[in-house]
C-alpha cells in the first residue's frame, strides 16, 4: 500500500462546471475529483450527472479520477451510483458523503454491483455520528482507501466554529481511526481560496497531526498541499541515514545525528522511502 502520495491533494471541480474539467485534471492533484454534491442546486442534479460523465471520457491527465456522489440514504446519491454503472468509462475513486456507518458504503458496493469493481472508496466524514463511529467505518471494506474529514458540515452541525482547535477532537478520531484500519486520511479544504498563508499554517498542522493529504478548492492550493505532504531532500536524506545505520548495527537502537533511534524511526524512515524515494548505499 502507498502511504502518503495516493491522496496527498484532491481537488473539487463543480460538475456543471465542464469550462473548468481540463484544467482541474491538469492542476497536479493525485486526485482530481467531479462533484455532484454540494456544488449543484437539486434542480440540477440531473444535468450534473449528465455533464459529469465527460470529465471520465476526456483524454487522461496524471490525476487519479474521481467522483463525490450525493448521500447514498437519499434518492440523489441512489439516482447517482445508478447512474455511474452506465458510465462508459468509470472513475477510478468514489467519494461517499456524509458516511455515518459502515452501511452506506456497503450500499454503495452491493449498488454500483461487478460494473465498479475496481473502483476505490473514499469515505467522508463529517456529521457527529459519523466521527463517533469512524473506527468502524474506516474498516468497513478493503475498498476504502481513505477517510476524508468534511470541517464544514461538523462545525455547523454541532455549533462549533470552523477554527483548528475547535475541531481537534474530530481530526484526531479520523487520524487515529485511518491509521488504525491501515487507510489514509485528508483534511478538509481550507475554504479561503486567497489565503495562501492560512493553507500552509493547516498543512503544517494537519500533517503534524499524521494526515496523509488536504483537499483543495482551487487549482492555485494543489502546489503548496502537495509541497507539504511530501518530504523535502533533507528528510529523505535523514530517513536514507537512519535505515543505513539501522541496518549496520542488525536494528539495534543507535544514534543519528544526535537522536536516538529505534524501531519506531526505522519504520517511519523505509515507509518514506518506500513512497517518495530509492535507498542509496
Amino acid at each position: 500500500m502507498k502511504f502518503t502520495r495516493y491522496c496527498r491533494s484532491i481537488l473539487f471541480t463543480p460538475a456543471l462546471a465542464v469550462d473548468r474539467f481540463a484544467r482541474g485534471q491538469q492542476a497536479g492533484a493525485d486526485i482530481s475529483l467531479v462533484d455532484l454534491e454540494d456544488s449543484v442546486a437539486t434542480s440540477h442534479k440531473d444535468a450534473a450527472r449528465q455533464h459529469a460523465e465527460a470529465f471520465f471520457t476526456a483524454p487522461r491527465g496524471p490525476s487519479r479520477r474521481a467522483i463525490r456522489i450525493n448521500t447514498v440514504t437519499r434518492p440523489e446519491g441512489l439516482r447517482d451510483v445508478l447512474a455511474l454503472r452506465n458510465y462508459a468509462v468509470k472513475p477510478d475513486v468514489i467519494l461517499v458523503p456524509k458516511v455515518e456507518s459502515p452501511r452506506d458504503l456497503e450500499i454503495v458496493e452491493q449498488v454500483l454491483g461487478a460494473s465498479c469493481a475496481q473502483v476505490d472508496l473514499l469515505a467522508l466524514v463529517e456529521t457527529p455520528r459519523g466521527v463517533e463511529n469512524v473506527h468502524a467505518i474506516a474498516s468497513a471494506t478493503p475498498r476504502l482507501k481513505a477517510l476524508v474529514f468534511g470541517s464544514a458540515d461538523f462545525s455547523f452541525s454541532i455549533g462549533a466554529s470552523l477554527s483548528w482547535e475547535s475541531l481537534h477532537y474530530a481530526r484526531s478520531r479520523l487520524v487515529t481511526a485511518a491509521r488504525a484500519a491501515n487507510v489514509q486520511v485528508v483534511d478538509s479544504p481550507l475554504f479561503d481560496m486567497a489565503d495562501m498563508e492560512g493553507l500552509r499554517r493547516e498543512c503544517l498542522l494537519a500533517r503534524s497531526m499524521g494526515f496523509s493529504g488536504k483537499a483543495a478548492v482551487h487549482p492555485r492550493q494543489v502546489e503548496l498541499i502537495n509541497q507539504a505532504f511530501s518530504p523535502d531532500e533533507n528528510t529523505l536524506r535523514k530517513a536514507r541515514k537512519i535505515v543505513s545505520e539501522s541496518q549496520a548495527r542488525d536494528f539495534n537502537i543507535c544514534v543519528v545525528e544526535g537522536t536516538m533511534v529505534g524501531a519506531p524511526f526505522v519504520e517511519a524512515a523505509k515507509r518514506t522511502l518506500e513512497e517518495f524515494g530509492p535507498q542509496e548505499g
